[in-house]
């Protein structure tokens, strides 16, 4: 019976847990960039439940000398797995801003060990150490004309610079090359992620990865291709309505792992306050 009791609970938070990831990609449907958080839902080892004593029937399985007579699995509850970005390319929206810049993928090779596609990324500063990667291409100029994103890191280019401008009229080409009266001044720094699972998902849409090394560059990487579209930002990949779908399912499912909750504690206080009773 008490068993039971850590089965139910065991759902019921992995529900939350699933309805809190749901609820986070709902409220980022209209965040630029964004990458919808996915996961799954499994179960725990199942354990084999055997009967002690005597039987008709021997079996070959003896436990402290006496035969056993299977009797069946038992499942132990689930639990929610790890949470894992769907790096899916998102639908491009036309803001007419020159420093909106969308990232636009091309040909991604794939890992010939896992079967995943790879994934490319903007450079950023990180604030601590190192790089952090984004999809997120609503950048502005700041007040000395570096080129940041919105909450301040720095874009860096192919050679892993501060990107400075005078002002937000430039041109910028397919390839990411920043031209300013028809002279480069520099290039839009891109990396390129083999497993992209194994990056680390931040606050504001931000990756970093997990041993802190950056990732290599996408230009100097083979087979890799993408484009650049300035005036435009890749919206968030999450589909609304399939999430709200995947919510409401979740919702059902923690209410049906509240009643059985219920009968049990009914049983439980049945069985204190009658089965013990005295006549």
């Amino acid at each position: 019976m008490f068993r039971g009791f850590h089965t139910v609970a065991s759902g019921m938070i992995a529900q939350q847990r699933r309805t809190e990831l749901l609820t986070n990609n709902m409220a980022n449907t209209n965040t630029p960039g964004y990458k919808a958080d996915q996961t799954t839902i499994r179960s725990f080892p199942e354990m084999l439940m055997s009967r002690l004593g005597p039987t008709k029937i021997p079996t070959e399985n003896a436990i402290h000398g006496k035969y056993a007579a299977e009797i069946g699995g038992l499942g132990t509850g689930v639990y929610m797995q790890e949470t894992i970005a769907l790096l899916t390319q998102g639908q491009l929206q036309q803001t007419e801003l020159n420093t909106d810049i969308a990232l636009i993928d091309g040909a991604l090779p794939v890992d010939e060990e896992t079967g995943q596609t790879g994934a490319v990324f903007y450079r950023l500063q990180h604030p601590e150490e190192g790089e952090a990667y984004t999809r997120n291409g609503n950048f502005t100029l700041d007040a000395a004309g570096f080129l940041t994103n919105a909450q301040g890191l720095y874009v860096l280019d192919n050679n892993g610079e501060r990107i400075q401008l005078q002002n937000d009229d430039f041109r910028l080409a397919e390839d990411g090359q920043i031209f300013v009266n028809d002279a480069s001044v520099g290039q839009i720094g891109v990396s390129f992620a083999t497993q992209p699972d194994t990056l680390i998902k931040q606050d504001n849409g931000l990756f970093q990865t997990a041993d802190g090394t950056n990732l290599p560059s996408a230009y100097d990487t083979a087979n890799v291709s993408f484009s650049m579209q300035q005036g435009y930002i890749e919206r968030s990949n999450v589909d609304a309505q399939k999430t709200m779908t995947e919510l409401l399912t979740a919702y059902r499912a923690f209410e049906a792992n509240q009643k059985v909750l219920q009968a049990y504690d009914q049983s439980m206080q049945k069985a204190v306050n009658e089965v013990g009773r005295v006549n």
